[in-house]
């Protein structure tokens, strides 16, 4: 490999299928022990839930330990072959946790545990409410902007939540309010606004009572040893200590991902990217942000070896 400057990516809630990570695990060593350790430290069965059909896969306390652990065994089996060095992270929503973890700052383990508790106090702050997504495709991100303003002065609660790429944005809010509001999305020439199958409401206000508690489990775990910066959602800024990652994680639960401006915001600063994780959610969407920067995607053994037989 030439001097290419490379991003490490990794993805959030929403890549999650059955039958990820099976392949690393067969694969390798490192990767089945990473399972196994990950399965004692929160009392749950990767090996079933990722590999077995079932509906607790879904449910946000198991999906972000299970894409996460995913996306680092991706990384871990990676890094064993490679010399390769990151000039910068990043990740999408969860998968910001992800990086923090490949960057050296989180133990994979403790990122796992970490990760499972904050799909609780997450899911906490929606129990007594129903909330949920909704995405708004074709529209600016302005003209979604303007209608959450306008529906927020009408007392509803709703938020725009992940900005993807363009003409595709977020929302999110109370299950209600979001749902008297595709009419509205339509009617501003949206192509769809379709609810997304979520009972939980990320980067909203929603989400502010599991704010305090999600730093106080950060900070007990959380180190300043990053190997490159992580470029944050909230912000789309880099960062490279333990004090910045608490704020800005913290933040990271009521504020939008920026993802899309992240991307633009690291294209003069890197060449290519790499995914870690299953799926291809992340390459798709940077192939639409900026077509420049060429994502290659590790989610198994094969396309692991794939990758870095290009990039040797």
């Amino acid at each position: 490999m030439s001097n290419q400057k490379v991003a490490f990516i990794f993805p959030g809630q929403g890549s999650q299928t059955v039958g990820m990570g099976k392949s690393f695990v067969e694969g390798s060593p490192i990767a089945k022990e990473m399972m196994q350790k990950a399965s004692e430290a929160i009392g749950l069965n990767f090996e079933k839930l990722l590999f077995e059909e079932n509906e607790e896969i879904n449910q946000t306390e198991n999906t972000q330990p299970a894409i996460l652990l995913v996306s680092l065994m991706a990384h871990a089996v990676f890094t064993s072959k490679s010399d390769i060095k990151p000039t910068l992270l990043l990740g999408h929503s969860l998968g910001e946790f992800s990086a923090v973890s490949a960057a050296g700052a989180l133990d994979p383990i403790e990122a796992v545990k970490l990760v499972n508790a904050r799909g609780k106090l997450m899911q906490g702050a929606c129990d007594e409410i129903e909330a949920s997504m909704m995405v708004v495709l074709g529209l600016k991100d302005e003209q979604v902007e303007e209608i959450c303003t306008q529906a927020q002065a009408e007392g509803k609660k709703v938020w725009p939540a992940n900005y993807n790429q363009d003409g595709q944005l977020v929302v999110a809010g109370m299950k209600s309010d979001l749902a008297s509001m595709e009419a509205v999305f339509k009617e501003a020439g949206a192509k769809r606004a379709m609810l997304l199958n979520m009972s939980v409401a990320s980067h909203c206000r929603i989400l502010e009572p599991a704010q305090t508690p999600l730093k106080e489990k950060m900070q007990a775990v959380l180190t300043d040893s990053f190997i490159a910066p992580i470029v944050s959602n909230v912000t789309t800024e880099k960062y490279v200590t333990k004090s910045e990652a608490l704020e800005l994680l913290t933040e990271q639960l009521t504020q939008p991902v920026k993802y899309k401006q992240s991307i633009q915001a690291i294209a003069n600063d890197v060449d290519i990217a790499i995914e870690f994780g299953n799926g291809k959610v992340l390459a798709g969407m940077n192939k639409r942000i900026n077509k420049e920067m060429k994502t290659y995607n590790v989610f198994d053994m094969d396309s692991l070896e794939a990758v870095l037989a290009e990039l040797s």
